[in-house]
């Protein structure tokens, strides 16, 4: 991966990013001097009012930072909706939860198919931390669908009993991740962020932070993540947040969507520097410590591990496939072939589904509380046996 480039900063974004890097180095003194990389990681995406998702930035499209799905295809969307359609049909209605909703461009999407077939959700609930991205998202939904944004409503937690789907774009990747490094005595480091006079580095130390050991010897127990010298990232806050989920579920569905593999994929060893990357103005580099709360930082997703700790959760695994297999299941072709813009579609149903572009490297996983349906987005292609 090519290492960050030289980037012209505003006034405002060389404020926003010294400010970040002085909260960080607080902390990073706070903790003695090595701050555990999943606690950095969590102040450069979510510091209040500073991190990369909180701060106000443009971050999705064109003129942001990196593309997501939505933004290519309203096929996307829509498909989704279908799919939210077929269990919000099985639950007798419900809502729908878009956890981290962006630009509101999949939450528009999802909605307009579900009205265009007469399957709306009794509400469309949005989790988002940024109130400058629900703002945007208010704005476009009332722009873009202004009969349906009296049901829309913005959560900053949870809800209870839900019923009903719950969507996850490209969320489990921005979620904050530790890092190790096995050492060449075959001990197991941790990766932390130190002070250098200001600069931002890193060091690999004797663990510090609960749950690593015990995670990575798992690991190593299947024979990954052995090598000496082989360094890779974790993801330790994942199962407390599926039973977060999961205990605010009464029934229905929760669909992830995101780049990753299975865990004999993720940890394979040629994979021996793991998957963290960063992306600024649409440029993918290698370097999390380069410009704090003006770029993404992301890492892979272990979609063997959402699996064990849904079901450690109380959820049931409906299903595990590509994206493109998922948006087959749930009608791409039909949407195009009576799409006034089908000529216009084309180009970026490609990119949706294509093993080059996002369709082998997105994911799709289903787990679900109370469902005794079949799930289209799965009926083409299930690789749940491959977990």
């Amino acid at each position: 991966m090519p290492p960050a480039p030289d980037i012209q900063l505003s006034e405002l974004e060389a404020n926003i990013s010294a400010r970040l890097l002085e909260q960080i180095r607080i902390a990073i003194a706070d903790a003695d001097g090595l701050l555990p990389f999943d606690r950095f990681m969590e102040l450069a995406l979510y510091a209040p009012g500073l991190g990369y998702y909180v701060a106000g930035a443009q971050k999705f499209g064109p003129s942001g930072d990196f593309v997501t799905a939505p933004e290519v295809s309203p096929l996307f969307g829509r498909c989704l909706g279908n799919q939210c359609a077929e269990v919000l049909a099985a639950l007798g209605g419900g809502d729908i939860l878009e956890i981290g909703a962006g630009s509101g461009t999949l939450a528009t999407q999802i909605l307009g198919q579900l009205l265009e077939i007469g399957t709306l959700p009794d509400r469309y609930r949005i989790l988002e931390p940024s109130p400058d991205l629900q703002q945007r998202q208010r704005e476009r939904l009332r722009d873009e669908l202004p009969p349906l944004a009296d049901r829309c409503e913005w959560l900053t937690d949870f809800p209870t009993a839900f019923r009903g789907v719950v969507v996850a774009n490209e969320v489990l990747d921005a979620m904050p991740v530790h890092r190790f490094r096995i050492g060449e005595a075959g001990e197991l480091l941790e990766v932390f962020v130190r002070d250098g006079a200001g600069v931002l580095t890193e060091t690999a130390a004797v663990p510090r932070s609960a749950d690593l050991a015990e995670a990575v010897a798992a690991l190593g127990a299947e024979g990954l993540a052995l090598t000496h010298g082989y360094s890779s990232e974790i993801n330790l806050r994942l199962p407390p947040w599926l039973r977060a989920l999961a205990g605010s579920m009464a029934a229905g569905l929760a669909l992830l969507i995101d780049y990753g593999y299975p865990r004999s994929a993720y940890y394979q060893p040629d994979r021996h520097m793991g998957t963290l990357m960063c992306h600024h103005r649409h440029q993918a580099h290698d370097d999390p410590y380069r410009l704090p709360g003006l770029q993404d930082i992301t890492a892979h997703v272990d979609f063997t591990a959402v699996a064990e700790a849904g079901v450690g959760a109380g959820f049931d695994l409906e299903g595990f496939t590509t994206q493109a297999h998922f948006l087959i299941g749930c009608g791409i072709d039909r949407l195009m072939a009576k799409s006034e813009d089908a000529p216009d579609l084309g180009a970026g149903a490609k990119q949706l589904l294509l093993p080059t572009a996002m369709g082998e490297r997105f994911k799709v996983m289903g787990l679900g509380k109370g469902l005794s349906t079949p799930l289209s987005g799965f009926a083409v292609r299930d690789l749940s046996d491959r977990l």
